[in-house]
């Protein structure tokens, strides 16, 4: 175990495996896959549903019924239900290519022609397939179909050319269809019967009668690549969707048996997926280029529309950077885009606009390519000015300007900033002062200027004059930063100089250091892949740092300035201690990493990597454990393999935490880090209970009377048609029949009724916890129980064996057996137990309150109880002595600070 260990995997959305949709209720979900996993997403509003855990290799097809989720990995398919999985059938031999729902059946095909038959209806006993058959050698399956209305048949495409129709009841081949001259890629059922629509590589689709072997149309893209999913229109509408290699989808007027309309640019790689959904207007479709997106028709020239969409990055990305104090990042990537992902709430990320690309090209009937930015190579941001004007600056491929971006609207800012406009050379470099004020800018041809980010003007250029330049450097500016002080500003040269300027008067000769009360460290990388710490101030070489073997990527020093972080293309992230200039963390993953960015408050270190769309997380065990030594987690100068976070975190969603998954209800957003049991000496743990539910328990009686409604009940004026009833304590149903004898029976009040239901019901899950809790001496199970009762149910739950009548005070010995003090025993046994063990000390605090309240007064009385209470009470007063102890010197100081004139 290292320092960060893998947490989970943001940004990614689908691949290129075809998405698998059902319909539950009212509602519809679409299956995705994601690499080794699955994800959910609810079709509303496409937000993430649930999670699949890690598969041991890359899903090759999925399917879908209501909660079960089959998906095809290697030879073998996984069963869930839900995110449980619950069996794997492993018939097949070689890799599994193609997955059908048929009823309450899967037909699972191979790349050799081995189709199975499986059953998922109880399958704890169907762990093997009840029907084999061989398609032929020269027949190798690319798509599998049912075709409405033929019981039991199946047709089936291959890449020869061939389609066959077969029954799976007889394990027969009905018919051959001889094929249309080309590879058959997609085929799909239409709402008439008998008719299907097959679609070929050579980008032909054919609408065919399977049950004449006739052709009724034949439409042609072959201008657009092959044809890669096909979808017929279920609400009236005589529509057929076709998508291609080429990303663009096509809409094919099968009454006028011509183009209707085409979706340019629908994505920006091969579709693998079109789905009309059931009698609505609106079409999905997924691609590799790592996006689902939904249509709707309701335009009157009859163009679909964009409705919604999930998406990430369809190329991987180059640059990222933690934004707003850890809770998103920043991402640029070569397909152009300028992305923010939310690390707390996965709807929250977006790509920023580029203001109205879509309509300039279609305008100007160009690709959106060819109009959106270049890839972005570097970029820096500030917080401090997000609301006033542009914070972000970013530097694009072979582009002589910069850009800036107005985070707070998540758009292109108005500016932009054309450095050296006499001599245009690409923009290298660019860094934002700690102010916000600022932008600076460094070029290939050696200048640095300095731009005011409200108005987007220069404010002036640095020139080194002590060798007559008239520029800062002689070669490229790879990198340019400035201090936190606004004092400084660093520059360094493609020919290993570095210079420090002055920032005000943008000269090297004017820098007066006594401004700096501390060290200000510069990290640099050279070609010897060595990593050398500057001191600024002194202007020496502090630390050097070996170890690498091949080009580092990136670096990254902690807020605290302590660590170093840095990655290298032999896959190795290594963790250097700046005060105790050594290396104290190693780990090495089987994709080089070409990125990274570590938090401001260090529990979250994210990394980009070689041909991976997705941003990755790592969680700092450090920052979420009891052990302040860092060395108990670091392995020093050992390199230790460690695998790629996964889609669902840290793999939890196997076994016994797949119910903590996402859902649609409670999204699995926030972020979820690893507890420790340890407890820190001398220090208390808190329940991490929301704040809410502890303090509505002490002020339960103000929320009461708060909500005590102004008026009673007002009787209605007319009796309902059915036999009225009247409500009672002990929950059974009285008529107003039994009425009068209610009111005759002088013993039935309230407390009366309430001690009867008491003795009456079974004993509670409350009682039963405590009871079993103190026979074992174990109060986990209790604790648990308790923690999760609302404010109101807890209150319940401790007045229920209050006791309300005093008839047993004559005689003590008769009293001290009674079941209510025994409860209250325990109880008072359980608080002495956990506050010994320092558990949960504010929740138990709120708790005792309410319990003293309720049954204060009976604990008076008994001398029993009495005793229990002062054992209470000495152990409350020992534990918080022990923390107000570790208070009063903090209080010492902020009092004299408070006081102090600065």
């Amino acid at each position: 175990m290292g320092i960060f260990e893998p947490y989970r995997a943001i940004g990614c959305i689908t691949s290129s495996v075809p998405f698998s949709v059902q319909r539950l209720g009212t509602e519809t979900f679409v299956t995705v896959s994601v690499g080794k996993a699955f994800q959910i997403y609810n079709c509303a509003k496409l937000n993430l549903v649930l999670v699949g855990p890690q598969l041991p290799k890359k899903i090759n097809a999925l399917a879908s019924y209501r909660d079960y989720t089959f998906a095809a990995y290697g030879n073998n398919i996984a069963v869930f239900k839900r995110a449980h999985q619950v069996a794997t059938w492993s018939n097949h031999n070689v890799k599994v290519k193609l997955l059908l729902l048929f009823g309450d059946h899967i037909i699972s095909v191979d790349v050799r022609g081995n189709m199975f038959l499986w059953a998922f209806k109880g399958i704890d006993e169907n762990l093997v397939p009840f029907g084999h058959i061989m398609l032929g050698e020269k027949f190798s399956p690319s798509c599998i179909m049912h075709p409405d209305t033929y019981l039991n048949k199946v047709l089936i495409g291959s890449e020869q050319g061939p389609m066959q129709l077969w029954n799976i009841s007889t394990k027969k081949k009905i018919f051959e269809f001889k094929g249309w001259n080309s590879p058959i890629s997609c085929c799909v059922s239409s709402p008439a019967l008998d008719v299907v629509a097959i679609g070929c590589i050579d980008g032909r689709i054919h609408v065919h009668n399977i049950r004449y072997d006739e052709e009724l149309v034949t439409f042609t893209h072959s201008s657009r690549g092959s044809v890669t999913a096909l979808s017929f229109s279920t609400d009236g509408q005589p529509l057929l969707a076709s998508g291609g290699s080429s990303g663009v989808i096509s809409i094919w007027n099968l009454e006028k048996k011509r183009l209707q309309s085409v979706v340019r640019e629908a994505h920006d790689s091969v579709i693998t997926s079109l789905h009309f959904f059931a009698n609505e207007p609106v079409l999905m479709s997924s691609s590799a280029d790592n996006s689902v997106k939904m249509w709707i028709f309701d335009t009157s020239d009859g163009d679909p529309r964009l409705l919604r969409f999930r998406s990430g990055h369809s190329a991987p990305p180059l640059c990222i950077k933690f934004y707003a104090n850890g809770r998103h990042i920043l991402s640029a990537g070569q397909d152009r885009a300028f992305r923010l992902f939310s690390v707390v709430q996965d709807q929250q990320s977006r790509e920023l606009s580029q203001r109205h690309v879509s309509k300039r090209a279609k305008k100007l009937k160009v690709k959106v390519e060819e109009i959106k930015l270049k890839p972005v190579i570097a970029f820096d941001c500030a917080e401090i000015r997000e609301r006033d004007w542009c914070n972000v600056v970013t530097c694009h491929m072979d582009t002589a300007q910069a850009y800036v971006w107005r985070l707070q609207n998540f758009v292109l800012g108005e500016h932009v900033l054309n450095p050296c406009p006499e001599n245009p050379t690409p923009v290298k470099a660019c860094a934002i002062s700690a102010c916000g004020n600022f932008a600076f800018l460094g070029t290939a041809g050696g200048w640095i200027e300095r731009f005011n980010l409200q108005s987007g003007i220069s404010r002036g250029t640095y020139i080194d004059l002590s060798e007559s330049r008239s520029c800062a450097h002689d070669s490229e500016v790879v990198g340019v930063a400035c201090d936190s002080t606004n004092t400084l500003m660093i520059s360094a040269g493609y020919q290993g100089d570095i210079k420090v300027w002055n920032f005000k008067e943008r000269d090297i000769e004017s820098v007066t250091f006594h401004i700096l009360l501390s060290m200000c460290l510069l990290a640099t990388v050279a070609d010897d892949l060595t990593i050398r710490l500057f001191d600024v101030v002194a202007l020496r070489l502090v630390r050097k740092f070996e170890g690498h073997k091949d080009r580092i990527t990136d670096l990254c020093f902690s807020d605290d300035g302590k660590w170093l972080l840095s990655s290298s293309m032999d896959g190795s992230l290594r963790i250097w201690d700046v005060i105790l200039a050594r290396q104290i963390d190693a780990i090495h993953v089987d994709v080089p990493i070409t990125a990274l960015s570590l938090s401001p408050n260090m529990d979250i270190l994210a990394t980009t990597h070689v041909d991976k769309n997705g941003v990755y997380l790592w969680v700092n065990q450090s920052m979420f454990s009891s052990t302040s030594n860092v060395d108990s987690y670091a392995s020093g100068k050992e390199v230790v393999s460690v695998k790629l976070p996964s889609i669902s975190s840290a793999e939890r969603s196997r076994d016994e935490h797949s119910d903590e998954l996402v859902n649609a209800s409670q999204p699995k957003d926030a972020l979820d880090f690893p507890t420790q049991d340890k407890q820190i000496p001398e220090l208390v743990t808190l329940s991490l209970l929301p704040k809410s539910q502890w303090q509505n328990l002490i002020n339960l009686d103000i929320i009461k009377v708060r909500n005590k409604p102004i008026e009673p009940p007002k009787k209605p004026e007319k009796a309902p048609f059915f036999l009225p009833s009247v409500p009672s304590l002990s929950g059974e149903i009285l008529f107003e029949s039994d009425k009068l004898s209610l009111k005759e029976n002088n013993g039935t009040d309230d407390e009366n009724q309430m001690k009867k239901t008491r003795l009456d019901m079974p004993q509670s899950r409350f009682l039963y916890l405590l009871q079993s809790s103190k026979e074992t001496d174990n109060y986990a199970a209790f604790t648990d129980y308790i923690k999760g009762l609302s404010p109101s149910t807890l209150d319940m739950e401790l007045r229920m064996f209050q006791i309300i009548d005093d008839d047993d005070d004559g005689d003590q010995q008769k009293a001290e057996k009674r079941p209510e003090l025994l409860s209250i025993e325990r109880l008072l046994d359980y608080f002495i137990h956990e506050l010994s063990s320092r558990n949960n000390f504010e929740f138990l605090q709120a708790v005792i309150r309410l319990f003293l309240k309720i049954h204060g007064e009976t604990i008076r009385q008994q001398s029993s109880l009495q005793e229990k209470a002062r054992k209470l009470l000495d152990i409350q007063c020992m534990v918080w002595q022990r923390v107000d102890k570790l208070f009063q010197s903090s209080r010492c100081v902020v009092a004299f600070l408070s006081n102090s004139q600065i």
